[in-house]
């Protein structure tokens, strides 16, 4: 019986050779990565559901967030990217600060880089608006790493405290850093995959400054009154929505509606300091804007707004396109407009 089988198996085999390599070829086509995201347009989302205040003042326009689709990186996505004209190949390299970094330190960075662009809009709106709110909880992590030889800190890592002292800013741990003798080790409290870890570290100098071989970042948690809560959805990230979702949440703070029935789109980050950092694929979130039909469409003063004048005037788009350098800028540039 079993050699009839075989016999079975082997004849089929050799009568559909062509069709089973045709699916071999199919399968790797579909399924073999390679190292690159492949950028396929851009688009538009209203951001009001991602954002709930309570008691929030309405608005007749809406703001939307501006994002690029992204396609992953895989051979059949590839090849057709020599097709299509519009499709872009984006080296996953151009993602990483050393070549050892894996998808999922990128990815951890870009989550975190939407928590802190999300926690300054938050800032930056209820300052503007004048309504309460302090710092609750701060959290410092490992984003990157700058002298592989030099740390035994993995991105990721959450530190507690060096040679246990606690701070609440990355400018007092290397400030605290400076006091150490030359040639001496610290001893780092992390917490890493949800365990605390003391990790032992050699420093070393440059520029006359004793550093820990990392890149450090910091989250900062709000206590606010009315009470906000930002949610976006899990593919989403990135620091890029950091300027719209500041205008929508200040406009739900104040009784003056920014928006003036417009259906307004935008990108941007926003700094620590309220000014507006430029971002990457500026081009196929104009079009994804235009496409949408946005009135208007925010963008960051400098390479930025340059890229998006020349596309408007190539493309004749009809959208009305606003530079900003900061959040006051942008808020007193909406108020102005008719």
């Amino acid at each position: 019986m079993f050699k009839k089988i075989i016999h079975w198996i082997k004849e089929n085999i050799i009568k559909e050779y062509k069709f089973l390599l045709f699916l071999t070829i199919l399968y790797i086509l579909f399924t073999w990565p390679v190292n690159y995201y492949i950028i396929v347009g851009g688009g538009i989302s209203n951001i009001d559901n991602r954002i709930q205040i309570s008691h929030a003042n309405s608005s007749k326009g809406a703001f939307y967030l501006s994002y690029v689709s992204e396609l992953q990186g895989k051979l059949s996505t590839y090849l057709l990217s020599y097709i299509i004209p519009d499709w872009k190949r984006v080296d996953m390299d151009n993602y990483r600060y050393e070549e050892t970094e894996k998808i999922e330190d990128i990815e951890f960075r870009n989550d975190l880089e939407l928590k802190v662009a999300n926690s300054n809009a938050i800032y930056h709106a209820y300052q503007l608006a004048e309504k309460p709110i302090q710092p609750i909880d701060v959290k410092i992590y490992v984003t990157s790493i700058q002298q592989k030889d030099k740390t035994t800190l993995k991105i990721q890592d959450q530190i507690q405290s060096i040679d246990n002292y606690h701070y609440d800013s990355i400018e007092e741990y290397k400030n605290y850093l400076q006091t150490v003798p030359e040639n001496s080790q610290v001893t780092i409290k992390v917490i890493r995959n949800n365990q605390e870890k003391e990790i032992i570290c050699g420093l070393y100098e440059m520029d006359n400054q004793k550093k820990l071989g990392v890149t450090l970042q910091k989250v900062i948690t709000y206590k606010t009154t009315p009470k906000v809560k930002i949610k976006f959805k899990a593919k989403e990230s990135g620091p890029s929505g950091g300027l719209m979702t500041t205008l929508d949440i200040y406009n739900k703070l104040t009784k003056t509606d920014y928006t003036k029935g417009k259906k307004i789109a935008g990108t941007g980050t926003i700094e620590e300091d309220g000014t507006i950092g430029q971002i990457g694929e500026v081009k196929y979130k104009l079009l994804g804007a235009a496409k949408g039909g946005a009135d208007i469409f925010l963008v960051p003063e400098g390479e930025n707004s340059k890229t998006c004048q020349k596309l408007k005037k190539q493309k004749n788009l009809k959208i009305k396109i606003i530079a900003v350098k900061n959040i006051e800028d942008a808020i007193l540039k909406l108020k102005n407009i008719s």
